[in-house]
């Protein structure tokens, strides 16, 4: 071979030296560095499971209303009809119902016409009497008979202003008892207003434990329906047992300003200590949940695959620190307590 060919390939060698990686020659680690994933994240959690249930007395009650009164009108008659319907809130003085009136303004104007000839009456009778010309006793008997057209009048009046039936306290429907078209007897209800701006729970307590039960016994009241959760008031303690149970009601007086808690609604009721309630068994940590911008709670829960999901969950009572979870998760599943600031939806974690 030639210099120049030996020259020309050296030449080749080296062009095709300079065009491979000089670590793996084919730009394999880049692509491996393109390939790796995240390193996961590190996060403490906690396995949701049964909570020791509470050693204080506990007892199912019932929500009472404050007070209940019966609306009826006065006098039989057709009810032309019925303003109101049940669970409707009414004020004092709120027209409820109405009865036919076509026979109490009959009456009325009956009652008004007599009255008229009885001031007439009068009216010309006070001149002869003023002049001596009228005895005593007749003066009298016209002065008697005004008196009775006016009670007649008066109560002809209060007839017809009885067929609009009032309400005569504020409340909330319970029942409609009587409809338009049918017939209303005197006294009969036709509706009953219930007070609920505060009210009762009914609790049956065995006798062998009445005697520790006084009228300032603290209490803690819990209504699932309402999800609310309150402290008692003063209690009215019964004093005649139950002959089959042997058990005493007492009822516990409790504010309702916020017209949540309902007549029927079951209470668990915890006496003389804090009440514990049954949550299927779920507290967490208050930290391990947080708030949405549109205000909903979350918390990260943990699947199979150890990565982290935002979960949307509802939360009850506060027990120190605390909270329990109605909703949104169940027993077994793991809860990210700490290290959530870091997450996204779908993070990789270890624990």
């Amino acid at each position: 071979m030639t210099r120049k060919g030996i020259i020309g390939l050296l030449a080749i060698l080296m062009i095709s030296s300079c065009g491979k990686s000089p670590r793996g020659g084919d730009g394999t680690l880049e692509m491996k560095k393109n390939s790796e994933t995240k390193a996961p994240i590190r996060v403490k959690t906690e396995v949701l499971g049964a909570v020791s249930a509470s050693s204080q007395q506990q007892f199912v009650g019932i929500v009472e209303e404050r007070e209940a009164t019966a609306v009826s009108f006065t006098s039989m008659g057709a009810v032309k009809r019925v303003l109101v319907n049940e669970g409707q809130a009414v004020s004092r003085g709120q027209l409820v119902a109405e009865m036919d009136d076509t026979q109490a303004r009959n009456l009325l104007s009956g009652a008004e016409a007599q009255m008229a000839q009885a001031n007439d009456a009068l009216n010309r009778y006070k001149m002869l009497h003023d002049n001596g010309s009228l005895p005593e006793v007749q003066w009298v008997e016209i002065q008697s008979k005004v008196a009775q057209a006016k009670s007649q009048l008066e109560i002809a009046k209060k007839n017809l202003a009885d067929c609009r039936l009032t309400a005569p306290v504020s409340g909330i429907i319970g029942k409609k008892l009587v409809g338009a078209g049918e017939t209303a007897l005197p006294s009969q209800a036709v509706v009953t207003i219930l007070d609920i701006s505060s009210v009762k729970v009914k609790v049956s307590i065995p006798e062998s434990e009445i005697s520790g039960i006084s009228a300032s016994t603290p209490s803690t009241i819990y209504v699932e329906a309402a999800q609310k959760q309150v402290s008692g008031g003063r209690i009215e303690k019964g004093i005649q047992a139950d002959a089959l149970t042997h058990t005493y009601e007492v009822r516990i007086n409790v504010s309702n300003g916020d017209r949540k808690l309902l007549p029927g609604m079951v209470a668990s009721v915890c006496l003389n200590g804090r009440l514990t309630i049954d949550h299927g068994g779920l507290m967490l940590p208050l930290t391990a949940v947080q708030k949405k911008a549109d205000g909903t709670l979350f918390v990260w829960t943990v699947a199979k695959d150890s990565t982290a999901h935002r979960t949307t969950v509802s939360t009850g009572e506060i027990q120190g620190n605390r909270i329990a979870i109605i909703s949104g998760i169940e027993s077994g599943q793991r809860v990210v307590t700490e290290g959530y600031q870091k997450l996204s939806e779908g993070s990789r974690v270890i624990f």
